[in-house]
């Protein structure tokens, strides 16, 4: 799969807070052995109104200092200055924090809970360029955006929620090592959920284009009363999270997929056994570290295989 696949996101605001922390390269068999890195994530509200904000957490698996070139690493530079000074909203308020504008892309936190013999693969925003900005972009949908080929295998609308119509986009996308990460995009609007209906698309003819947006990470207050024989009624609250990445758009022509195109269902193919060999790894060393903690047995190590051409993401 020698294409590289779009997959981008651009989110800017104030850093709402951060827990990023300097650690060192354990492995003794590493070449980096010992080394500094900076670990962790920055929250970033991409909303002026403090009443409803939208923050967007970005993680940082592994930033060194230098790059593989040996050239100062910016992106370490800025993110240590953002550790060591701590400009946030949380620290000094909205008017201080820092403005940022990040550059990850969409990723998956793949993990096995312990008992489950399951893979959680929960989405989040992963690494890209940091800056420290004067000037944001206009409040809305510049300030967290998205950009990603998708192949597309499923759209099935939904029964109307309190955001009003609804539908989800079953998908593969790609990182920028071309892995192959299921994913689900949201639809929000008429037009756009009868464009995609209106594709046909299935595990055996999917199809493969472009499509950006907007991601939407908010958190809703749900009150419920329960009434009361006599005096005022029991409220119960609760916090909703909604967590979306709405599609708002698509390239007017899908790329070509199959024989002769930018996509073919054989490179699908691997990349979905090299997936499986990765979740594979990844049971085996939450298997590993639930034994070690808890001295309990084996919860397996299968590598599961897909009909070829079958593509259910």
């Amino acid at each position: 799969m020698p294409r590289q696949n779009a997959n981008t996101e651009q989110i800017e605001g104030r850093i709402y807070q951060q827990n990023l922390q300097i650690r060192q390269v354990s492995n003794k068999e590493s070449k980096n052995f010992g080394k500094d890195f900076i670990n962790g994530s920055i929250e970033v509200d991409t909303s002026e109104d403090e009443k409803k904000p939208n923050i967007l957490t970005i993680h940082y698996t592994y930033v060194t200092s230098t790059t593989s070139k040996g050239q100062e690493n910016r992106t370490f530079t800025t993110l240590k200055r953002i550790m060591d000074e701590d400009r946030s909203i949380v620290t000094v308020g909205r008017d201080k924090a820092w403005k940022v504008r990040c550059n990850p892309s969409i990723a998956l936190n793949d993990f096995y809970p312990q008992g489950r013999n399951d893979v959680v693969s929960t989405p989040r925003n992963e690494g890209g360029f940091v800056t420290i900005v004067n000037e944001l972009a206009p409040d809305g949908i510049d300030r967290k955006k998205f950009t990603a080929d998708a192949l597309i295998t499923h759209v099935n609308r939904e029964d109307d929620d309190e955001e009003g119509i609804r539908a989800t986009v079953k998908c593969a996308i790609f990182n920028f090592r071309n892995d192959i990460l299921p994913f689900t995009f949201t639809l929000r609007n008429e037009d756009a959920i009868q464009y995609f209906e209106d594709l046909n698309v299935s595990n055996q003819e999917p199809i493969f284009t472009k499509v950006w947006g907007e991601i939407d990470n908010r958190t809703e207050i749900i009150k419920e009363e329960t009434e009361s024989a006599f005096g005022q009624p029991a409220v119960d609250v609760k916090q909703k999270r909604i967590r979306e990445w709405v599609i708002t758009g698509a390239a007017r022509e899908p790329y070509p997929f199959g024989d002769g195109g930018v996509l073919t269902p054989e490179e699908v193919q691997k990349a979905v056994e090299n997936r499986n060999v990765m979740l594979a790894e990844t049971k085996k060393r939450s298997e590993d570290y639930y034994a070690s903690r808890n001295n309990t047995g084996s919860i397996g190590n299968t590598v599961n295989q897909i009909p070829k051409g079958g593509f259910d993401f």
